[in-house]
């Protein structure tokens, strides 16, 4: 058995045990093992797109509804072969919600009737301090140098440390196969389906930015999402942050969301 197999049996097996009996004292040393495994890559191709730091800025001023927002969801969805599962077990990488569930710390008790009562579309927030990362025995869940918190579904021991750590509710749990209610042949072929017992959320359609192209959601947006470099003064997104009032999701935590809103 090689190193790395050997260290990640001892992570799972520490984390399965810590899960069951709470002991904090088993952090240590799962972190050291932790430590001897690699955390996973994308492979880019020769137009891949590069930044610093990728940063979304989403426009809600400009989605008149509900409605607006389905083509972005089922293009988030088809591209990463997302089922839809009857019930709560449902999978989601991009949804939506109600204003005080989206921006719960909102102190404007008098905000307008039609911001209040708008949904608001939610994904993961790729934040610059992820607690989700923190959290991962087997660095399953990863943040890259670009800033984007990727998953790597072979290492996911579903453990759901990372569903517990963040306070965004973006990710979900594949309590049953995905695979039985996708269609044959499934959406997209070229991205990997996932299996029972593992963890999934949105990506920042990192596989697409590796072979050039732009996140689904962002080209189904049609201008009404905005994706660049949050690093680049001259970017669309810093730009538009530079000329627009935004708000994040619970800024107070200190997680530094890279997604933002204009209201």
């Amino acid at each position: 058995m090689n190193t790395s197999r050997r260290s990640f049996l001892k992570v799972a097996g520490l984390s399965a045990f810590a899960l069951s009996s709470g002991m904090a004292s088993l952090a240590g040393t799962a972190g050291a093992a932790r430590a001897q495994i690699a955390p996973g890559r994308y492979e880019k191709g020769e137009h891949a797109l590069t930044a610093k730091r990728w940063a979304m800025v989403i426009d809600t001023r400009l989605f008149r509804g509900p409605e607006d927002y389905e083509p972005l969801i089922e293009a988030c969805h088809k591209v990463h072969n997302v089922p839809h599962i009857p019930g709560n077990q449902d999978i989601k990488w991009f949804w939506l919600d109600k204003y005080d569930h989206v921006f719960p710390d909102d102190m404007n008790a008098h905000i307008n009737d039609k911001t209040r009562q708008a949904s608001y579309p939610l994904l993961c927030n790729h934040c610059t301090n992820p607690p989700c990362v923190r959290v991962c025995p087997t660095q399953a869940t990863y943040r890259m140098e670009d800033g984007i918190v990727a998953m790597d579904y072979h290492r996911c021991i579903g453990c759901r440390f990372c569903m517990a750590g963040c306070p965004y509710g973006a990710r979900s749990f594949n309590f049953v196969d995905p695979r039985k209610y996708l269609s044959d042949p499934v959406p997209n072929p070229t991205f990997p389906t996932r299996m029972i017992g593992v963890v999934e959320k949105c990506t920042f359609c990192a596989e697409r930015l590796a072979a050039g192209q732009i996140p689904a959601c962002v080209e189904a947006a049609g201008g009404k999402i905005l994706f660049g470099d949050l690093e680049d003064p001259n970017s669309t997104v810093r730009q538009a942050l530079a000329a627009n009032y935004s708000i994040r999701r619970k800024p107070n935590l200190g997680t530094q969301p890279g997604v933002y809103y204009l209201i």
